[in-house]
Formats: C-alpha cells, structure tokens, sequence
C-alpha cells in the first residue's frame, strides 16, 4: 500500500500504522486489539445503538464505531470515562436481553451479546432485567421474533432499509417502550417482508432466529418449555450471587458440545444466476440454517427467500433415490448395473442401426459445470454426435447471439461491482428484483445511497418499475425499434462518444446507413413510446458518464431476441460504455449454472470455453486427448430436436436434470415427441412430469450432495463443497456419467470433480488457469483465466474479443412478434419468475413456508379488464391460444394494463403450465422459443375461492422507507441518558 494511504495514530500510547479512513474497530483489530462492539459490523457500518465502543479521541468521548483512521489520532480505550461509558453500555444490554445461554440457540460461538459482555469481564447484573410488555412474534413461515430478547441495536432495521432496500424494518423509538416493527405493525408476516433473511443473519443474539434452528441447535435446546423455562428462571435466581461466569463456562461447554456435532459447509446457491455462496450448518441430514459470510464475493450477508429457506426438497420423501425401469407401461425399481447395461445397449443398438447422430443429450443448468464438460464428452468422444445442448437455449442464447456479434464474448461485461458503480443503468425485460433479488438489491442501494439512475422498460410493473426513475412500457416485442431508434438520434445529433468510435469500434458506416428507418417518429408508431420521450431518454443516457444496460428474457424469448440483444450492445458501443469499469451489457443469467453449463461445452456447435466443432486446430486438441475422432458436424440444439423426433431422425434421448416436457414451448408437441422416441433416459432428482416419457429414470443428486463448481452471471466460477451424502441410492451425476460412460466403453477413470475440472482447463483456453487449490474456499475466478491463474473481472478493458481488438457495430432490421393479437384472440400473455418460486417449481413447491407465501398459479388481470369482463380476484379462468387451454385463477393487480395478461411460471402440470399455450416458434438466429409472444381469449368460468395470493403476501405490505435506525431519536428521548451517565430506564435502551 502506498505511504500516501497509510496513516500513524496512537493508541493507549503505542503507535500504530495502518490504512487511513479504515474503522477504529477494524483498524484495532488488525493488531488484535478488541474494541468491544455489538452493533457495528463491517457491512453494515456504525449504527451508535449499542453504546459498548465508548472511547477517548483527542481527550473527547466519541462511540469508536464512528471514529475513522487519520494521522495523529491519540486514542484511549483504557481512559476512564471511556471504560465506565463501556461499561455502562454493557450493563444496559444485559438489562434489556435475558441471558440463558446453555438452552439459547445462537450459543455457537458467534452470538455477539454472550461475546462482548463475557469478553468485558461484566459480573453481574447491575440493573435488573424486565420482559417487555409485548408478545413473541411467532407469525413468519421461517424466523421469529422474541422483543424479550431484543436488545434494540437496529442492524435489523439497518440490512432491510439499506442492505436490502426492502424497507420493512423500523424501530418505533417514541413508543413507551421501543419495537422492532414490520411496516410500522407487530406482525411480521402481514407486511411487506419479502423473506429474504437478512435480518435474521444480521441480529447479533436470539431476538430474531430462523425456525429451523428452534429446539435442533445444541443439547438443551431441544428441553420443552415445560423444563426449560423452570431452568432459566433457578439460575437467574442464584445468578445475584454466583455472577456470569459460572454461566458463561456452562456455556463455553455447551458451545464446544455443539461444535462437534454441527457441520458447517460452505456451498453455492442452487436456484438462479447470482451465485450466492454461503455456510450451510446442518446435524446429520437436518439443515438447521443458512449463514452467509463477509467474505462470500458475490453477496457477502446477503440472501433471498430461497437461498435463505428454499431448501426442504433436499430431504424431500419425494426424492427419488433408486433407479427405474419402465416395463409395460409401469415402473419398477432396477439396480444400477442393470439400469447401466439397459441404457448402455440400448445406446449401441441405436447407434450401430441409426448412426451417432440419431441420439441427442441435453445437459442441466443445475449441475455443475464438470457434470456438463462430461456430458457433452459423452456425446462427443463416446457416441460420436454434437446433438447435446442446455436450457440457456429457452433464455439466454439470443443475449449471446448479441454478444458474440458486437463484443466477442457472450457473457456479462463486467462484474456485480461494475453495476453498482454506473450512474444509469436500463433494464429492459428484467423482473430484476425477483428473479435476480440480491443483484438488485446492490442496485437499490445504489439508487437509494448514491443516486443512481434507473430506467425500466418493461410490460410489467414490478418493483424495479415502482422504483424507476423512469418506468417506460413499450408494446410487446418492440424493443429493438426503440433502441435503434435512440442510437440513430444520438448519431445524428452528434451525442455519440466519438473518441470511444474512432479508436475501438468498426462498422460504423453500415451501422448508421442501416439506422435510416428507425426515426423517433416511426418508433412511436410501432412501440406507443412518445417521440419526445424517446429524445429526453436518449440524451439522459448519452449524457450519463457510466451506463449498464441489464436485459433477460423479457428481451430474450421473442422472434428477434437476438436482434434485440444486438440492439443493446449497439447502444451501449455507440455511447462508449464498454470496455471501461462501471459500464457494460449484463444479460441476467436465470439458472445457477446456466452460464457454466455453455462455458464447459453442452452446446451443438462449440467446444468447452466457445471454441468451434469445425475450428481443425481446436478439434485436433480434444480429439488427441480424449483419442479419438470428433465429429465435424454441428449438432442439433433441445428446440430442434423435438423437430428431428418428429421427423424421425432423432431416435433416442438423454435429459439430464431438466424438465423439458413443461419448459420447452408448445409442451403438446414436446410431449408427443417424446413418445415417438425409440428410448429415451431422464436422470433428476424428482420423478416430473419429462420422467413420465422415459424408459430409464437414474435417480441424480443435487447441488447439496456433491461438489463441484458453478459459473454465476457475471462469469464467476466458485466451487461448491459436499454437505450431504446423497440420499438413498442416488448418486452425483458426474459420478452416473463416469460410470455409465464405462459401460459404454470409456477408459473413465474420474476419482473426484477436481479430476474433471483440470482436464478441462488443460484443454479450454478460456479456463487455462482454473484449479481447485485457487478456487478453495470463498476464492473464485472469472474468465477468462490465464494459466498464471490471472483473471478478468471486467471485459474489454484492453480490447474487445475479436482479432484487431476493436467492436463490431452490427446493423438490424426490425422484424414484427409472432402471434399476434386478433379479434378472437385478443389478449396478449407475458409470463415470468415470481420471487418465492423458481421455474417450474419442482424445487421450491416442496418449501411448506413457501407455499403458504404463493399456494398457487395464477394469471394477473388489470383492473379495466377485470371491470370489463367481470373477473374479480379468485375467479377460475380458461386461457386459450392457438395451441391449447389452461385454466387459473384471476388476480386483479395494477402491475399489469388494459389487455395485457401476466402469468406466473410456477406449474408443473399441463392443466395450467404456460406452455401449453406457446407455439413452437422461435428466434429466427438462435432458435430460442418465442415464449412471450401468445395471444390468447379468456374464458370466465363459474367456480370462484380465496385469493390466489394470501393476504399476508408481501405484495400488499406498506413499506415504511427510512434512511436507517434513526439512532438520534433515540437521543432525542427525554429518558435517554448518555453513557457514563447512568440510566433511569435501562431496560428500555
């Protein structure tokens, strides 16, 4: 660290070098002095709640959590007003939190309170504790709150208004005696929390605790109240005279019996592309909670419902957990080796009458991306075909496709960070705050804190679009009109980064020729944006220093996804924001490894790290490892070989881990390909509705039961660590793939994941550099990674990724959605993720907390079109497109407008799954379903019942925005006595 960085300041007399502007307590601690602390944490900042940091700064008594390095502090911790004022801070906790250690749950060595007031050497209890005059909270799905417990530090409050930017927590300080609050009530579950746990990882004692950890965390606390309570009640009565210690080595006993029983694992999140990591603590097979860490580098504390709760499936009866044998029309239990041999013959057979190519694979954007190096391996070095692809197919190939043409590379410009540095970020087609929750919350904050500017284009509103500075609703499908439009007035008014064109862009000639029809006026005509709209938002963004653009598959799944996608980049290159930090193209990757499964090569027509089956000196590489010969051909992706079953050139299928009967479009087609198939293999985790067609289901492991490694969006590669064995008689898919692969012949011999991993990375040039030593732990890479193990957290900073470094302008034309709206089909059906589910659900509807927060599918109408055609919430309708019926219930929400419909994605069965009325069209450059264009006519129907969202949903909360805890009305209370000063009412503070 430069000298210019460093600072000397004195403590207690000794001087101390260190970085300037760092906190006193962490300045401190890195010479292992412990400035006493239980509201302040390095996330969260200084809260000055708890008044046990006192010390003496240049002679005056300051909170240490607010005193910052500089050079020539003189600090005094050992001073003597600084002592009593810790002191008396202390005292104030323990009046206000009943300390009964040995019997708590938050007794695992990392409560706070036991901590601080043990480590204070505070002997016994100087004021007396009260319980307070209010109730448990016992309402939530997954945590409670104890207000006896409560010692009112406000980090609760803190994570949800400036963490997460919910907005839900607030402490009332002008009652009698102060609360935790949710939207201003005593109910936690009637309010507008959205589960996401970070006031449960944040609470420094047991005041708030996640149900699962209740009676299961160590030897005590399983006593019944009954017993328990009896027992806390004789050692407070004999505490007077012993004092703590004797509890606290109780507990410091009870604390070292837990450690030997409680695992805890550090994993990567399961659900979508983020790529949380966190410490799964568990006993046995019981996964007692979820702990996320500083450390972690994508969301630190951070976690949503899912992450935080979502994980019951794991431990779910309905596992399957022993392979099955389809035999006239039922299924029978087999063992491996027969299931092995079944499905090794049957390959053969198929392959010696029909040729390599008449079987296809589709790997998972579940499994790890060594489970997907292999199963393309399988297909290629084993059977002989490119026919193997992945979900990224039905999402996010279009934004590749855009990529790939403009930049070079088809992933995320930069990193989380470079999205919170932006001072204009637009969304387009981005449910982000659902789908992507703790990406956005690094948004929120920026918005909230720093005033960065957000615009939503969307058909939706969500809760991005209530937050936008602009909310902007285009008609469907007709994204790319606008954006050309804006880039041709930033080019033609002289907006454009000019420098940025000349020096590292081409193309520009037949970019801008190509421009010419895209005016704002006929943008206008064609999207219903207004033309001086367009003008304002166009010079908003080329007048901003630093601008993301962040799209999913709102943009993704039309007929022109790709063009669209191209679309973006264009704007962003002709407004200089690539290649520089704080600017880029973010594609929301929507599954955990949906990036990591294209990366190690389950794709038709490119190798591991996107190198061509037809480039002869790529090819030469893998066919000399793996000896032998590689076919030439590129193979058919998961939407078009259910063309090919159809036509009969696909004979024979091997899914893994996807439920591609309900996920694919027009699932009608889909589900009769299937049976058309001569044999056909489903290796998951969960007999669904694709296990139905299959003639050999192989029971798989998930994520929990393995390891392995996940790439997250923004190109992150973690590794995650085996927390559980597998359940039952199931086993690590890269375990089946090894095993079935020598059945069929394979020399394999893969002891581990990390056997996979390095000779992928011995292959891949984009992963030369990749190893599990420097992946250990939190560690991670982002690509591309040079073999010294450098990596690239933002692309483009040194050219683009094509041979003369420089980005190709690419020029569009517009083409019109598929599917539209007539007279008798006159509705138009956008559908999505909501935040408490994932995909089809096959995950999180085995959540009983879950459900009790989305019990159901639903379709939401506007209001208008409720009036009009008599639909109140409840209301079963029948949705009919060209392709088929489902049938939902109504719920009547001003998130949506006019014709516009919206349904949720959560189905697993055909009766109401959303693609039962998508036709089978697709983008015309990466055949990617148009699964949002539908029109459909709504039936009303007679049955009507309860709200398909319950009332205590977190969509009809109040939010009470607050910029923090709010610590100076606290102060400002006529009771409230300054430390040293010694309180009247301690047990209110």
């Amino acid at each position: 660290m430069p000298e210019s960085q460093l600072c000397t300041l004195t403590c207690d007399g000794k001087e101390l070098v260190g970085p300037a502007g760092t906190p006193l307590i962490d300045f401190l601690a890195r010479y292992d002095i412990d400035l006493p602390h239980i509201c302040y944490d390095k996330t969260l900042g200084a809260l000055q709640t708890c008044d046990t940091c006192w010390v003496s700064v240049d002679g005056e008594l300051r909170r240490g959590c607010t005193v910052r390095a500089e050079d020539g502090l003189n600090v005094q911790l050992e001073n003597e007003d600084a002592c009593n004022a810790r002191h008396e801070g202390a005292d104030r906790i323990v009046a206000r939190h009943e300390l009964y250690c040995s019997v708590c749950e938050n007794n695992n060595g990392d409560c706070k309170v036991h901590n601080v007031i043990n480590a204070m050497d505070v002997t016994h209890q100087r004021y007396p504790y009260r319980t307070k005059p209010y109730e448990t909270d016992d309402s939530h799905p997954f945590y409670r709150y104890d207000p006896d417990q409560c010692i009112l530090c406000g980090r609760c409050v803190e994570a949800c208004q400036n963490v997460q930017v919910t907005e839900t927590l607030t402490i009332d300080w002008e009652r009698e005696d102060p609360r935790v609050m949710w939207d201003g009530g005593e109910s936690a579950n009637d309010s507008s929390c959205v589960s996401c746990g970070h006031c449960v990882t944040v609470c420094p004692c047991n005041a708030l605790m996640e149900k699962t950890m209740l009676g299961e965390a160590g030897p005590l606390t399983s006593l019944p109240t009954s017993l328990k309570r009896p027992a806390i009640d004789f050692v407070k009565k004999i505490e007077p005279t012993l004092g703590f210690q004797p509890i606290f080595a109780m507990s410091e006993m009870d604390e070292a019996w837990r450690k030997s029983e409680i695992k805890k694992t550090k994993t990567v999140c399961t659900y979508c592309g983020v790529g949380c990591a966190f410490d799964m603590w568990t006993r046995d097979r019981k996964i007692l909670k979820i702990q996320p860490v500083e450390e972690a580098p994508v969301n630190g504390i951070s976690t949503c419902i899912k992450g935080k709760f979502g994980w019951d499936f794991v431990n779910s009866d309905d596992r399957l957990t022993t392979p099955l044998i389809r035999e006239e029309g039922r299924f029978r239990e087999a063992s491996w080796e027969e299931a092995y041999r079944l499905v090794a013959n049957r390959f053969n057979e198929i392959k010696d009458e029909h040729g390599p190519d008449a079987l296809s694979f589709v790997a998972s954007s579940k499994c790890t991306n060594e489970e997907s190096y292999l199963m393309q391996k399988l297909a290629r070095a084993v059977i002989g075909t490119n026919n193997i692809d992945n979900c990224s197919r039905y999402c996010q190939s279009p934004a590749t496709k855009g990529l790939w043409r403009t930049m070079g590379y088809g992933g995320d410009g930069g990193s989380i960070s470079d999205l919170e540095q932006a001072d204009l970020i637009f969304f387009i087609g981005s449910n982000t705050a659902e789908s992507h929750p703790v990406l956005a919350t690094r948004l929120k904050q920026a918005q909230k804190h720093r005033g960065q500017k957000h615009l939503v284009f969307d058909l939706r509103k969500h809760e991005m679009a209530e937050r936008a500075d602009e909310f902007i609703r285009p008609k469907p499908g007709t994204d790319l009109v606008w954006l050309c439009a804006m880039s041709k007035y930033i080019l033609d008014n002289d907006l454009e980064d000019k420098a940025f064109l000349e020096e590292r862009v081409i193309q520009l000639d037949e970019y801008r020729e190509s421009l010419a029809p895209f005016t704002l006026e006929y943008a206008e005509s064609i999207t219903g944006i207004e033309a001086s709209k367009l003008e304002s938002l166009a010079r908003m963004i080329a007048s901003a220093d630093k601008v993301c653009g962040v799209w999913a598959m709102g943009v993704t799944q039309h007929i022109a996804g790709s063009d669209t996608s191209t679309a973006i980049a264009n704007l962003l290159l002709v407004t200089g924001n690539a290649g520089r930090p704080g600017t880029g193209a973010y594609p929301m990757r929507g599954h955990n490894n949906v990036q990591g499964c294209s990366d190690f090569g389950s794709m038709p027509s490119r190798l591991p790290g996107y190198e061509f089956v037809t480039d002869d000196e790529a090819r030469k590489r893998y066919e000399d490892a793996w000896g032998v010969k590689l076919s030439t051909n590129n193979g058919y992706n998961n939407h078009t070989m259910v063309e090919a079953i159809h036509d009969g050139k696909i004979r024979s299928m091997y899914i893994m881990g996807e439920e591609m009967a309900v996920v694919d479009s027009d699932a009608h087609y889909v589900q009769q390909a299937f049976d058309k198939l001569d044999f056909m293999v489903v290796q998951d985790i969960f007999f669904t509705r694709t296990c139905e067609h299959a003639d050999v289901v192989l029971p798989a492991a998930p994520s929990v039961e393995k390891e392995g490694t996940f790439v997250n969006t923004e190109r992150r590669i973690q590794r995650l660590y085996q927390v559980l064995p597998p359940k039952g008689n199931s086993k690590p898919d890269w375990l089946i793939h090894t095993e079935l692969g020598r059945y069929l012949g394979a020399p394999w011999d893969y002891q581990s994941p990390a056997d996979i991993m390095a000779e992928a990375a011995s292959l891949s040039p984009m992963f030369a550099g990749v190893t599990y030593e420097r992946l250990e732990g939190y560690k991670s890479q982002q690509w591309p990674i040079a073999a010294d193990g450098t990596d690239t957290p933002h692309l483009y900073l040194n050219g683009f990724a094509f041979p003369d470094g420089k980005a190709r302008l690419h020029p569009l034309e517009y083409t019109e959605p598929t599917q539209q709206t007539d007279e008798k089909y006159d509705l138009h059906v956008n559908n999505g993720r909501l935040l408490e589910t994932f995909h089809e659900g096959n995950l999180t509807h085995q959540s009983a907390g879950i459900r009790s927060q989305v019990p159901t599918k639903f379709v939401e109408v506007s209001p208008e079109l409720a009036k009009e055609r008599d639909i109140e919430s409840g209301r079963w309708v029948q949705l009919t497109s060209r392709y088929g019926s489902i049938r939902l219930q109504a719920l009547v929400t001003d998130r949506v407008t006019g014709n516009e419909l919206f349904v949720t994605e959560n189905a697993t069965r055909n009766d109401h799954a959303i693609n039962i009325l998508t036709s089978y069209d697709a983008d015309k450059d990466s055949d990617t379903p148009t699964f949002k264009e539908i029109a459909v006519y709504m039936e009303r129907l007679d049955t009507i019942e309860e709200s398909p969202l319950p009332p205590d949903n977190f969509r009809f909360g109040r939010p009470t925005p607050r910029q923090g805890v709010e610590a100076e009305l606290k102060w400002n209370r006529s009771d409230y006595i300054a430390p040293p000063g010694q309180a009247r009412y301690p047990e209110k503070f």
